[in-house]
């Protein structure tokens, strides 16, 4: 094969289609919407000079998949950052939401009749989480092969190892998720459902207007809420009534108004604050809902520093 001399545009052309599913996979393999952020750089500049091993024929995504790969495994490996026993989200302090607008960009189109489409299963917060319990290597070859669809002879070229290595990796990857993850969500859509809807314009109602009885009524009795990288976790209703004096009691922190979005394809709500004596509401939390029977069961509280990526203002007249 002749080797390729890409000038500037050229690679740009080349790699721009793949940005966003790069984005994804790295956000996979490190749980951080942010540090996937970095990754991508760090992969498209990685990609850039070895820009004189492509040569014609090359499979693109393969190659720069290749690449993000190795780029994550390489920032795990001086991390070391693996939890032995998590109790919940609040023993992943670096774990971020990914917004469904972001993930929409990858919908299939006219234009894009082969786009990857990202569905809840492989980016819900539970599987986040539970991937990374992994070993940096058993959790690239599970996203590689049960994510993403490699075969178990192009995840060892991607990673430049085994078939058999990937199929003992892999098996061990598996075993590990079904000990310690929830029984996943195998629904194969992307959005929100109309139970999920309705779910979340009742939330939002109820922040808005603070009923502590219609809360009450609309989360299970054994509701978990965890504020990463907060070390906290609130495990049942009885549990959450500081939170609720603080939020919404007489002496409270002031008014709330939210905005109803999603992400990893669950329902979530944007909330802004009005301290009390001030005219404006600033972006404050984003809360991720998880659901079970019509109810909430999960509550992931997230720090505003997102919402630019959300499409969200900062502040509310």
């Amino acid at each position: 094969m002749s080797r390729m001399d890409l000038a500037q545009d050229d690679f740009a052309a080349l790699t721009e289609r793949y940005r966003r599913e790069l984005h994804v996979h790295c956000y996979r393999m490190l749980g951080s919407f942010d540090e996937a952020d970095d990754l991508l750089q760090e992969t498209l500049l990685r990609a850039w000079t070895k820009r004189d091993s492509f040569y014609a024929g090359t499979n693109v995504r393969a190659w720069l998949y290749r690449i993000a790969t190795n780029a994550c495994l390489d920032l795990l490996r001086r991390r070391a950052r693996r939890p032995e026993e998590p109790h919940s989200f609040a023993d992943l302090p670096w774990l971020q939401p990914y917004p469904d607008r972001l993930l929409d960009e990858l919908a299939p189109s006219a234009e894009r009749p082969d786009a990857v489409v990202v569905g809840r299963e492989t980016i819900e917060l539970a599987f986040i989480a539970a991937i990374q319990l992994l070993p940096a290597q058993q959790r690239a070859v599970l996203v590689m092969r049960d994510v993403i669809g490699w075969s178990a002879a192009e995840t060892a070229e991607i990673l430049d190892t085994t078939v058999p290595a990937v199929t003992s990796a892999l098996q061990r990857a598996r075993t590990t998720l079904r000990e310690r993850r929830p029984a996943p969500d195998h629904t194969a859509r992307t959005g929100l459902s109309a139970d999920e809807r309705d779910l979340l314009r009742r939330y939002v109602a109820l922040n808005e207007n603070p009923d502590p009885a219609g809360m009450a009524e609309l989360a299970r009795h054994d509701i978990r809420v965890t504020m990463p990288p907060q070390p906290v976790c609130y495990d049942g209703w009885g549990a959450l009534a500081p939170l609720q004096e603080l939020a919404f009691g007489s002496d409270g922190l002031g008014d709330w108004r939210l905005l109803p979005t999603a992400a990893n394809r669950l329902p979530a709500a944007a909330c802004y604050l009005r301290a009390r004596g001030g005219t404006v509401f600033e972006a404050f939390k984003l809360d991720v809902l998880r659901a079970e029977d019509g109810r909430i069961a999960e509550i992931t509280t997230f720090a505003p520093e997102l919402f630019p990526a959300f499409g969200l203002p900062a502040a509310l007249s």
